[in-house]
Formats: C-alpha cells, structure tokens, sequence
C-alpha cells in the first residue's frame, strides 16, 4: 500500500475516457438505483409476486448480505494486491488509489462500470432461482444495503457526524486508512469485524 497523500487528488487512467468513468458524483449511485428498485418492489407487491411478509423477511435479509459482501469483498479482493505487475496495477484502481488519495471526493462511491454489471450478475443469478416471492424483496435490500454502504463512505470522508453512532462509524473507518489498512474492514458497519477479530479500537488494541 502506497503512503497517503491528504486533500489532493490524481489522475488514474492516461485515457481521458477512462478518467471520466473514473469519477462519480456521490448521488449518482441512487439517482440510478432507487426509483427502479422501488417501482420492482411495488410491481411485485401490486401483483400479488411477493407478499408484505415475504418483504418483512427477505428485505433485511438482503441487507444483511451485503454487509457481509462488503466486508469480504474489502478484506479479500480490494486489499489483495498480488504479486505481478498486472495484479498491483488492478490493486491500484480498485483501491489502492483510494488509500492514497482518501480526500478525493470525486472517488468516494463506486463507480457504476462497476456496481451495474455486479447488481445485473446478482439479479440474473437470483432469476434463475425461479422464487420471485422471496428473491425480489431479497434483491431490493441487497441494493438497499450498498446504498447505504456508498452513502456512508462518502458521509465519512466527507461530512462531520453529528451523532455519537456516526462518530464510531467514523473513527473505526479512518483507523482503517491511517492506523491499520489491516483492520476494521467494515465501512457501513462494525459488527463483523467485531465478530471475526478485525475490530481495532482508538485505543490501538486489537478486539478479539
């Protein structure tokens, strides 16, 4: 992992296009997925697809899981950097440029090349389950749950929190960029890495 550099920003890709794509506005990501995701989940409501039960149940289900693929997603693929050129270089643009460019502002949810086609790989995979009743409701609050793990990446780099949750939050995060990229995989939440021993504390102590 390459040293940070606070309240500055750089280029990524050489390729104008590229550089482009690189960057999202921080509303972009619900501008995109809110009004379909609702319109799905009342579709499937109205017509009788899935059931208000069935929603109570598999909504926070689905959020539940992406809490649990952002952690390992963090942990395992966008602080693997492997041991080729190819591997750091990819390591560099999913990541690595955050860690060394945390204030960037323009970097702080995920770019859409990258959040659609995983939202239509998960959408197609739950398709072909043939359960509509249980895996649409499952799906809204998968998005459900990344949306607010984008809001809150960006909440934390960007805005001061203004309640003692959103402190905790914000702390464990910048513990994880400047005290021990290590630890504290969690970024919407702290829970798993209190569960699997990666909760490191303000006072520097590992919790196991």
């Amino acid at each position: 992992m390459k040293p940070y550099i606070r309240h500055e920003r750089s280029r990524m890709f050489e390729s104008d296009f590229f550089e482009m794509f690189s960057k999202v506005h921080p509303a972009t990501p619900f501008l995109l997925y809110i009004p379909p995701t609702l319109v799905l989940l009342a579709w499937a409501l109205v017509k009788g697809i899935t059931s208000p039960l069935a929603a109570l149940v598999f909504l926070p289900l689905g959020w539940v899981t992406w809490q649990l693929m952002e952690y390992f997603i963090h942990k395992h693929i966008f602080h693997w950097e492997g041991n080729g050129p190819f591997t750091r270089w990819l390591h560099q643009i999913l990541h690595g440029y955050h860690h060394q460019y945390p204030d960037d502002a323009q970097r702080l949810v995920m770019p859409i090349g990258a959040s659609l086609p995983m939202a239509a790989l998960i959408g197609g995979l739950l398709w072909l389950l043939n359960a509509p009743g249980q895996t649409i409701p499952y799906f809204v609050g998968l998005v459900s749950g990344y949306l607010f793990y984008d809001f809150m990446h960006w909440s934390t780099h960007y805005r001061k929190p203004l309640t003692g949750w959103g402190k905790r939050i914000r702390s464990h995060h910048m513990s994880h960029h400047f005290a021990d990229t290590e630890s504290n995989y969690g970024i919407s939440h702290r829970w798993i890495d209190m569960l699997l021993g990666t909760l490191k504390t303000r006072d520097g102590q590992a919790q196991k």
